[in-house]
């Protein structure tokens, strides 16, 4: 292991992005036009700004075809058959840390979310990539699950994660809290973790990640989740989250800046279950900041505004996410930033 490893933070200048694109036959296919389109959505926002590296079905020239004509510029497309099970790219994309200046791609273990659904296929993405030369860097393939929406980095050693979806009995359990503590130190090079023990959405199946309820905007705040309405079913868990952020000091001990973003009016399935629609999973981009929209006009554009107090020198771009939800994840989840090797 390298004497100096650095977990970048979201914000940190980016080469590319990473989508797994949606399959007809797939999770979403009773709704497939539907969550295409909020593919195409995020694909053209990232490429107009970025690289974007899309994981997909053989038939990739009708698909840069259709990112081309919806206006991503083609030179930032990179369009690679690999076959996948769903989406979630947050979850089974490379985890990229830098020793001594070069980037290594971590690729861990992804089961599902704890054995919840089949994940052999995604969880070899990241390495069928690395076969068709995707990545200049080297990826190095790791026998623990971890998830990257589980894990948020400051990028100064900073690590903020929850003990629900880290410690859950289905990931891990061969090891205890302290051992996978001493583990991600070492992987990340990390100085300190902060657990959360509070904090999850109704209808979320990954056991309760941190991109869904908090996010580091910059060293020293964090936006998240909150809830003010006593009625609603998240408002104990919530706000006890919302205590122990309150409670949480950076490296220098001051506390964190706090930036709540409202929760969006509840939004139900066909079969009557809440669907985990959440503000917090926005992705920071260089020059702009995607976030979730859920059709909820004035809570979108509340989270849209706080979120400019957080990001003031990037563009807010909202995203209809609404789609996405039907299968239990947001924005975040489906992407995977790649960072750029330090100047």
């Amino acid at each position: 292991m390298s004497d100096h490893t650095v977990f970048p933070a979201e914000w940190a200048p980016q080469a590319a992005v990473q989508l797994t694109w949606p399959r007809p036959d797939g999770d979403f296919a009773q709704a497939f036009d539907a969550v295409e389109r909020t593919f195409v959505d995020i694909a053209v926002a990232v490429a107009g700004r970025q690289p974007l590296i899309v994981a997909c079905g053989p038939d990739i020239e009708a698909l840069r075809r259709r990112l081309v004509a919806a206006g991503a510029p083609a030179a930032n497309l990179r369009l690679h058959a690999v076959a996948a099970n769903d989406v979630w790219a947050r979850d089974h994309g490379p985890i990229t840390v830098f020793r001594d200046g070069r980037p290594v791609h971590l690729d861990f273990v992804f089961n599902g979310w704890g054995g919840k659904f089949d994940a052999t296929l995604d969880n070899r993405v990241t390495r069928e990539l690395d076969a068709q030369q995707v990545w200049t860097a080297p990826v190095e393939s790791l026998d623990f699950v971890l998830e990257g929406g589980g894990i948020e980095s400051d990028g100064l050693g900073t690590l903020l994660t929850t003990e629900r979806c880290l410690l859950a009995p289905t990931r891990n359990p061969q090891f205890d809290k302290a051992q996978i503590e001493a583990k991600l130190k070492s992987w990340f090079g990390l100085q300190r973790v902060l657990w959360l023990h509070h904090g999850d959405l109704i209808g979320d199946d990954t056991d309760g990640h941190i991109d869904t309820i908090a996010r580091f905007c910059d060293a020293r705040t964090i936006a998240y989740q909150a809830c003010d309405d006593r009625g609603d079913a998240h408002y104990d868990d919530l706000k006890a989250m919302e205590a122990e952020l309150q409670a949480l000091r950076t490296a220098d001990g001051a506390p964190y800046r706090l930036v709540p973003l409202p929760l969006p009016r509840a939004i139900f399935d066909d079969d009557g279950r809440r669907l985990p629609a959440g503000y917090p999973n926005f992705l920071i981009l260089n020059g702009a900041v995607l976030v979730p929209t859920y059709g909820n006009t004035d809570h979108d554009a509340i989270a849209l505004e706080r979120l400019r107090t957080c990001f003031p020198e990037r563009e807010i771009v909202g995203i209809d996410c609404r789609p996405l939800i039907a299968q239990y994840g947001s924005l975040h989840c489906v992407t995977m930033q790649i960072p750029s090797a330090p100047q």
